[in-house]
């Protein structure tokens, strides 16, 4: 093997925030890339094959760009270190320099994965994009991100956010309340998300002035939706022919994302999912994307990941035992 040395030149804050509790960090990294790394007066030195040194130089460099945007984590450092193996360069400067918009904090929101890149990618070539995939992978909030972002703009002049209330049968006028009593239960993960982007109180005044909707599915009907920003969430749960009806109300100016988790669906046994039938029907429509989310692209808690691998695997056992 031949060995040898890259000298890194790296601030003080950099280092410390790269090598982490007690060392945990930059121990990781050493052993993901079987090299000794040592602090110096100036940064760092990486020993050992040089190939594996190029590589670790390279993680080192796209770990520290990022941690501008958000503390170092075991799932962020892993995530990074695996993909520089397996990615270019200008694929992950991509990536870690992209901002969607900042959020009410000021904070920029950012993907946080290659898989949530090429979503944004999507929504940003497309007039109608699906995002599919399991619970964590942040296929609603970039969404809503996105459509803040062409408010913004102007390149919309107002945002649609709509769900299907399945809980209810869509049956609202049997439920206590007023309208916005009925809907608000089904619709508060939406509201969450307006509130982290946008903030409460320009979330309200834009909702005030109509900017800003949100509804359930049944309330689209008879519409046609113009010079908008349309989000349909939890998509699983509505009908085909909600599906269709959802889909023929874009008008013209208008984007339209599509988000849901086909692996929970509460529909009832007599009646199947419109977003499970729809990339049957539509995906050579040019103009239309159909983007896939794994595990690798949950950002919650990393226990998160293994529970979804976990039923996966066991739900494709179902399948080949039928």
């Amino acid at each position: 093997m031949n060995k040898v040395t890259e000298n890194l030149i790296l601030d003080i804050d950099d280092i410390r925030d790269l090598f982490g509790n007690l060392d945990s960090n930059i121990d990781f990294i050493s052993k993901k890339f079987d090299v000794s790394i040592k602090n110096n007066e100036r940064g760092l030195s990486i020993t050992g094959d040089e190939k594996m040194v190029l590589l670790c130089s390279k993680a080192i460099e796209f770990l520290v760009k990022d941690k501008s945007s958000e503390n170092l984590d075991k799932q962020k450092l892993s995530y990074i270190v695996e993909k520089v193996k397996s990615e270019n360069k200008e694929i992950l400067n991509d990536w870690l320099d992209y901002v969607i918009c900042l959020n009410a904090k000021l904070k920029p929101i950012k993907p946080k994965t290659l898989g949530q890149r090429k979503y944004i990618s999507a929504i940003e070539d497309n007039i109608i994009t699906f995002g599919i995939g399991p619970a964590g992978t942040g296929k609603t909030f970039l969404a809503i991100a996105m459509a803040a972002k062409a408010l913004k703009n102007n390149s919309v002049s107002k945002i649609i956010l709509t769900r299907p209330a399945v809980e209810a049968g869509e049956n609202l006028g049997f439920l206590p309340g007023d309208l916005q009593e009925k809907i608000d239960p089904y619709l508060r993960p939406l509201y969450d998300s307006l509130y982290n982007i946008l903030g409460y109180d320009n979330f309200l005044r834009l909702k005030e002035k109509g900017i800003i909707e949100v509804a359930p599915l049944a309330y689209m009907r008879g519409r046609t939706l113009d010079d908008a920003f349309i989000i349909l969430d939890e998509a699983q749960n509505a009908t085909n022919e909600q599906m269709k009806m959802f889909l023929t109300r874009i008008g013209f100016e208008s984007k339209a994302v599509v988000t849901g988790d086909i692996t929970q669906i509460d529909l009832g046994r007599r009646k199947s999912s419109g977003l499970v039938s729809v990339s049957k029907i539509l995906n050579n429509i040019k103009g239309i994307n159909f983007n896939y989310f794994d595990s690798s692209d949950v950002v919650r808690h990393s226990i998160v990941m293994k529970i979804i691998d976990a039923y996966t695997k066991y739900e494709d056992s179902l399948v080949v035992k039928k």
